[in-house]
């Protein structure tokens, strides 16, 4: 696997040269843009605003609008003179817990592997940050944009998180907030009752994405000059607030039946 950055992580004194590596992938079809009719393929060029002329790749350079019709031209040797340091160094600052982190912060995780013999130092910290049960946040420049990262340790090896910052977070609108209902105690205890009977560990090779199996069974069928067949799905209607504690005792019965079913068959 190819790594996607070089450089080293670092805290207080120590330093550990690392290599990161994709974490995620993307299991989505490859579809592409084609003309109706002739199935041409639909390419994307850059073009001159102000001649329309193409411009290829070699000729195009990153350029800051600091005044109507002035530019500032940067090159990568000017993102890495914006702070030398971080476009090399993962520089962890703070250990924290993990459930203190909000999970709107998580973006993206990334393999962390060790690199030029540091295998001692990189196990060093992995084994110090398992019996610890912290994260490790720090800063780094990568593709010309800092990133906030939370480093954690795993069985055999260390992932680090990219973080969102707080500025990128926006804060929420009204829509979001229900307008003023009254509760009552009856229908609150039903729904944390449905809630627990529906709570189980986590196991994540429990879900996956049928989304994207069904797409390609659609590609498939269309491939060989099938006509693909459509699921009929019944769409639930939002429940009336007059039918809501019958609604909860209904879930709350097939909740339960579906568990001894499961439970049964095992």
């Amino acid at each position: 696997m190819r790594n996607i950055w070089e450089g080293a992580i670092s805290f207080g004194l120590i330093h550990i040269p690392i290599k990161l590596y994709g974490a995620t992938k993307n299991r989505a079809p490859k579809l592409e843009y084609l003309r109706q009719g002739d199935l041409c393929r639909i390419g994307y060029v850059k073009v001159c605003k102000a001649t329309g002329e193409e411009v290829p790749w070699d000729k195009i350079v990153k350029g800051y609008k600091y005044k109507e019709g002035d530019y500032v031209v940067l090159t990568d040797e000017d993102f890495k003179k914006a702070s030398p340091v971080k476009t090399q160094v993962i520089e962890i600052t703070d250990f924290v817990d993990e459930e203190d982190i909000d999970p709107m912060y998580f973006v993206k995780p990334y393999y962390v592997g060790p690199v030029h013999h540091s295998d001692k130092v990189y196990r060093l910290l992995l084994e110090a940050m398992k019996r610890s049960g912290k994260l490790g946040i720090g800063k780094f420049v990568m593709k010309s944009k800092e990133q906030l990262v939370a480093l954690k340790a795993e069985k055999d090896f260390l992932v680090l998180n990219e973080l969102r910052f707080p500025e990128e977070i926006k804060e929420p609108v009204d829509d979001v907030t229900p307008k003023t209902s009254e509760l009552s105690e009856q229908e609150l205890g039903m729904a944390i009752k449905l809630i627990e009977k529906m709570s189980v560990p986590f196991k994540p090779q429990k879900y996956h994405d049928t989304y994207t199996d069904e797409l390609e069974e659609i590609i498939e069928a269309k491939a060989k000059g099938k006509t693909p067949k459509i699921k009929k799905v019944k769409i639930s209607k939002a429940t009336k607030v007059p039918d809501l504690m019958s609604t909860l005792r209904a879930s709350l019965h097939a909740t339960v039946k579906h568990r001894k079913k499961k439970s049964v068959t095992r």
